[in-house]
């Protein structure tokens, strides 16, 4: 008997597991609370997945074998709650397409911050070297969506907390844990362990013959290594001790060694600046070279890796002034890694939907290089209870227009103006792309 498969959510995910699971022959029905975007309607109905928008009919949903639930829906929301109290399993779409990759090799990385940078950094190290890979998951297409229309040898796939709540079999081959700072509280009951454990579940399944690759710098990451019991080989990455088999960088050299090979390169060749970015290459050199690739090639690839839109990203420059567009900042952390790199005076343009930030991490960083704060979301007030006190200029905008208005008149020849929002963007903006979009044409009409 045919199994019957429901789809929950059908943004970039769901319609690649929809794809995938009427590629291998399940009766499958997509499910979305809100609409559908036209191109994802178009897609669904060439391939004849029968699907439903703005709301679940629940017979419909509760019938299933097996549901592959979006990353975006809470555990709290009804609909899986009844779904859970019925006994139906709930996997991710990595899941999914795990489970028909075939003998393809998985590079999974993830992490509270700096995931994107060393995913996509992973991947131009990969594709420099030769491997016929695909990039996966957060960036790029769905993991499922590719195995379905487009399968590869390797996938280096970029994998939320979320994602990793819903996995039973997914392992990854390597994995990378770049640190664990609280963010998305308020999907973990506000408990910061939940998403802890979370995070380590990328090397739950993983076996002798796989690589974990984390930073031993990181104090949360330390502290919880040996609670999850972890069977791959670990390989550190660091500055503050030589390991054994992994990465550091001591007097502005980076050394990577996995297995008999030995590789070292200068952090000045490096392209991407920042303390947090040489971490990010440690991790993907590391990724590298164990899958085998030629030093030379990691090298060369590190040289010529360029920056992302929305993370720290140079905009332009008006009357001397320089804009950045960190978008890509939607936690506290991020926050305090771009502004740790910051070396002009600053305006900090903060704020969205909180998700129960601790903006004391950030207080030290801000009094010593933050001039004025433009605060741009609906609700600012624990904004201004944090850096009332050592913040002169405080203002509330609700635009990224009137942000970028406010941080330039604010601004003197010789500062620069940092969009790094510690914040989700939903309140005034369909994500943090289009926050960032947004950013950038208000620069570019000054």
């Amino acid at each position: 008997m045919q199994k019957r498969m429901v789809i929950l959510g059908g943004g970039e995910s769901g319609v690649g597991a929809a794809i995938l699971a009427m590629q291998k022959g399940y009766d499958v029905f997509l499910s979305d609370a809100g609409s559908l975007k036209p191109v994802h309607k178009e897609e669904l109905k060439s391939y004849s997945v029968s699907f439903e928008e703005n709301g679940h009919t629940e017979e419909k949903v509760l019938n299933a074998n097996e549901i592959v639930k979006s990353p975006g829906i809470p555990e709290k929301n009804e609909l899986i709650k009844k779904i859970r109290a019925k006994g139906i399993e709930i996997i991710s779409e990595i899941e999914l397409a795990f489970r028909y990759k075939g003998d393809s090799k998985v590079i999974g990385i993830t992490g509270s911050n700096g995931k994107t940078t060393t995913t996509a950094l992973t991947y131009h190290i990969c594709r420099h070297g030769g491997l016929d890979c695909a990039l996966v998951g957060n960036i790029g297409y769905s993991f499922a969506r590719q195995v379905a229309v487009n399968p590869k040898p390797l996938y280096v796939t970029e994998i939320s907390s979320f994602q990793l709540d819903d996995i039973k079999t997914f392992r990854p081959d390597i994995a990378i844990l770049t640190n664990i700072t609280e963010d998305h509280l308020d999907r973990y009951d506000y408990n910061f362990e939940n998403y802890i454990a979370s995070k380590f579940r990328i090397a739950m399944n993983q076996t002798k013959d796989d690589f974990f690759i984390y930073c031993s710098d990181d104090p949360v990451t330390t502290k919880y290594f040996d609670y999850y019991s972890i069977h791959s080989n670990p390989l550190p990455f660091t500055m503050q001790q030589q390991p054994n088999q992994g990465g550091f960088i001591k007097n502005g050299q980076m050394t990577i060694e996995t297995g008999n090979e030995r590789m070292t390169m200068s952090i000045y060749d490096f392209t991407l600046k920042g303390k947090h970015n040489q971490y990010n290459t440690m991790a993907a050199g590391i990724a590298a070279s164990t899958i085998g690739l030629r030093k030379e090639k990691i090298r060369e690839a590190i040289q010529s890796f360029e920056a992302l839109e929305h993370r720290m990203e140079v905009v332009s420059s008006v009357r001397g002034v320089e804009f950045i567009n960190d978008s890509k900042a939607t936690n506290v952390n991020s926050t305090w890694y771009a502004l740790e790199s910051m070396t002009k005076p600053t305006i900090l343009i903060l704020g969205g939907v909180d998700k129960g930030n601790d903006y004391s991490l950030i207080l030290d960083l801000v009094k010593e290089k933050v001039k004025a704060i433009v605060c741009m979301g609906l609700d600012n007030r624990k904004i201004h209870e944090a850096f009332g006190k050592d913040v002169e200029l405080i203002v509330n905008t609700e635009s990224a227009k009137e942000a970028v208005h406010a941080a330039f008149h604010f601004s003197a020849k010789g500062d620069a103006v940092l969009l790094s929002p510690a914040c989700a963007s939903f309140d005034l903006f369909k994500n943090y792309e289009d926050r960032g979009k947004q950013f950038k044409e208000a620069v570019k009409d000054l």
